[in-house]
């Protein structure tokens, strides 16, 4: 009998009888792990350093708390249910799964093809370390098409190098879509059998819920769990997802460099996951509610949210349906003027919290532009549609009639703008 995946958030990969008869895996706050014989120990090693292939129903056996854990092992067995993945691995942070998945699949030389706009961190990596290594980076708004950048890499003669494309898709804080189905057809383009070009998709605002970039073509999916899927502001952690032959690289670089997420990141991350269906709905809902209302503000010139588009707005439209189960619970707005009143609102909320992250049971809004986004040079943030007007709110789980008043008396709040007040 298969079960969906929030029925199996509570048991997946854990059996009572393992420990104690406890319903809950316990934390394991260990080091290292005894062997059976010196015979097992072997066996564990060879699998754990990739020497051989695993015997039929062989599984890679417990060794040292840098390779495995329990609590790590069975996390990662259940976050792999939500996107359908054969292998996930769980990271410190949300940064450490991006630059290790990227440093697994770059070497000097090498070109990576990334969409803009990106989460300030990842752009940061990508724009000031990766180059300084040798890589080269090649940025694209999300107004050039595939066939457009595949002439545009063999006209510039980087074609031949490509080996990685990286997006975020919705784009943090513009909510600008990227088709998944369309980088898959570039790196297919100007790959070859021997020389693969790997497709990874943060996926952090939409969580494992609304999209499912590895059905659409994706390699690899990146969450900051830190987001939805920890969703109570309480921990740090990343994960990546694929399959085994993809992620093998990652999980090994992730042996050497150290950093996966302790036993503690782990059983709470096991925590979060029960509730994440139930959370993830109720934000979703209350995203909703509160984009209609703040739509039709007059101190609100634009809305950025997947549940406002329509028909009319084309190929946003079009992939919104084709690649999202839903439209989240991440908006962001222009409110009319600019820094002034965007400082103003947010000054002014009560119930909503100043603050940067998302995806939290909290509510929580900030401003991108001197904010998360503030390392990106002005003119690029002008180009992406990061404005001194733009706030970014991440919709949690209170009551959302609560959050729309509270929006609401922040908003009167708000100075007309001089130019405004002359009319």
């Amino acid at each position: 009998m298969k079960f969906k995946p929030e029925s199996l958030m509570m048991s997946h990969g854990y059996q009572p009888e393992w420990s104690e008869g406890a319903i809950k895996c316990p934390i394991f706050q260990t080091s290292t792990f005894v062997f059976k014989s010196a015979e097992e120990g072997k066996a564990y090693f060879e699998l754990a350093y990739g020497l051989r292939e695993p015997d039929q129903g062989e599984a890679p056996g417990l060794i040292y708390s840098r390779l495995n854990n329990p609590d790590l092992e069975i996390l990662e067995n259940r976050l792999c249910l939500w996107d359908e993945a054969e292998e996930c691995a769980v990271f410190e942070s949300g940064m450490s799964a991006i630059s290790t998945a990227m440093l697994a699949f770059l070497k000097p030389g090498d070109v990576l093809l990334y969409s803009k706009p990106l989460y300030g961190g990842t752009s940061h990596f990508i724009t000031e370390v990766l180059t300084r290594w040798g890589v080269e980076i090649q940025g694209f708004q999300p107004t050039e098409t595939p066939d457009a950048i595949i002439r545009r890499a063999r006209a510039e003669g980087w074609a031949d190098r490509l080996a990685m494309i990286h997006i975020e898709t919705p784009a943090n804080p513009t909510h600008t879509q990227i088709d998944i189905r369309g980088m898959r057809q570039i790196a297919d383009a100007l790959g070859t059998e021997d020389r693969p070009v790997r497709v990874a998709v943060d996926n952090t605002y939409m969580g494992p819920l609304w999209q499912h970039p590895l059905k659409h073509g994706a390699d690899l999916v990146l969450y900051s769990a830190t987001k939805y899927i920890g969703g109570h502001s309480d921990v740090i952690a990343g994960a990546c997802l694929g399959s085994r032959e993809v992620m093998m690289p990652i999980k090994t670089l992730r042996t050497f460099l150290g950093n996966m997420a302790g036993p503690w990141t782990g059983w709470l991350l096991m925590r979060s996951l029960e509730t994440l269906k139930v959370r993830m709905e109720q934000q979703c809902a209350n995203a909703q509610k509160v984009a209609d209302f703040l739509s039709h503000h007059p101190k609100v010139e634009h809305v950025n949210y997947l549940g406002l588009l329509t028909e009319a707005d084309g190929e946003a439209y079009r992939l919104y349906q084709t690649q999202c189960e839903a439209p989240g619970a991440m908006l962001s707005f222009n409110i009319v003027g600019g820094e002034q009143q965007a400082f103003a609102f947010l000054n002014h909320l009560k119930l909503v919290k100043l603050a940067v992250s998302l995806g939290s049971t909290e509510s929580l809004a900030q401003h991108p532009a001197s904010m998360t986004h503030a390392g990106i040079p002005p003119e690029e943030r002008e180009a992406m549609g990061i404005r001194d007007q733009l706030v970014r709110l991440s919709v949690g789980v209170e009551n959302a009639d609560d959050l729309i008043r509270d929006l609401g008396q922040a908003l009167s709040a708000v100075p007309v703008p001089e130019a405004a007040n002359a009319f």
